[in-house]
């Protein structure tokens, strides 16, 4: 008996897991946060790339926030190709204001200057994650890429979404669901 493999209705929430196969360089090996996810298209960020052109302390310089004791610490994450000028913190659900949306399984996206001030000065959220830019699908786009087996999907959780090992993310996200890098096929249907 073959058993298939069950695609939530919508993703929000949920990590995409990049296939090995992903011919979009932007895309490769990454691990996305899927932060909406409906009828109208998905939106995300991309949690294991960096941004290498600006530093936190270099972009808090810019608008003028004065930095704190945090802001060496602070990487900024590239987030995805579509307005990669546009900041985004995704967070732990512990810091709520005005323009804070809670996404899912205690995480939330603020994409205000005042979360950077917070963040600056150490009154930010227990974890976060700065990226710029996002990733965004439009209607049915996600859905047809998955079916072509472009990703693969898991719950989120606080250490695949905010853990140390930035380099590692892809593998333990893969390893998580049991998947071994070898064992996986370019063709859809095939492991």
């Amino acid at each position: 008996m073959a058993h298939s493999l069950k695609i939530p209705t919508y993703l929000t929430g949920h990590l995409l897991i990049a296939m090995p196969q992903m011919q979009d360089p932007r895309f490769e090996r990454s691990v996305i946060y899927m932060c909406a996810h409906n009828s109208d298209g998905a939106m995300g960020l991309v949690v294991n790339k960096l941004f290498d052109q600006l530093s936190f302390p270099d972009l808090l310089e810019q608008l003028n926030i004065e930095t704190g004791p945090r802001t060496e610490q602070i990487r900024v994450h590239f987030g995805g190709p579509v307005e990669s000028g546009r900041g985004f913190v995704l967070h732990s659900d512990d810091y709520v204001r005005d323009g804070t949306l809670k996404v899912e399984s205690g995480f939330a996206l603020t994409a205000t200057v005042d979360i950077l001030r917070a963040i600056a000065v150490g009154e930010g959220p227990r974890n976060s994650l700065l990226a710029l830019g996002y990733a965004g699908w439009g209607p049915g786009q996600l859905e047809t890429e998955i079916v072509a087996n472009g990703w693969l999907t898991i719950p989120a959780d606080e250490k695949l979404v905010f853990g140390a090992d930035l380099d590692g993310r892809w593998r333990d996200a893969l390893a998580k669901i049991g998947v071994e890098l070898g064992a996986l096929s370019g063709q859809a249907g095939h492991a």
